[in-house]
């Protein structure tokens, strides 16, 4: 397997999270970009970490989303 990245949100003001997971080591990362006035910046957190904050953001719902489908296969 390779390392991949998936879009998990782009907020309107430009922000942008990802799921990063890397095969060398395993791990599955939040990747956020801060948009370009805020001085675009990234920042990687891994995924429990991420989603202990459990922030009410729409960032936070499209990963629990993601990680769900992923976990549900097609016709269950």
């Amino acid at each position: 397997m390779r390392d991949s990245i998936t879009e998990i949100y782009r907020s309107s003001n430009g922000d942008r999270w990802q799921l990063v997971r890397t095969t060398t080591p395993t791990s599955m990362l939040v990747r956020h970009i801060a948009n370009p006035s805020s001085g675009g910046q990234t920042t990687d957190v891994a995924v429990p970490d991420f989603l202990s904050i459990n922030g009410p953001g729409p960032e936070y719902a499209a990963l629990r989303r993601l990680l769900e489908d992923e976990a549900d296969p097609p016709g269950t």
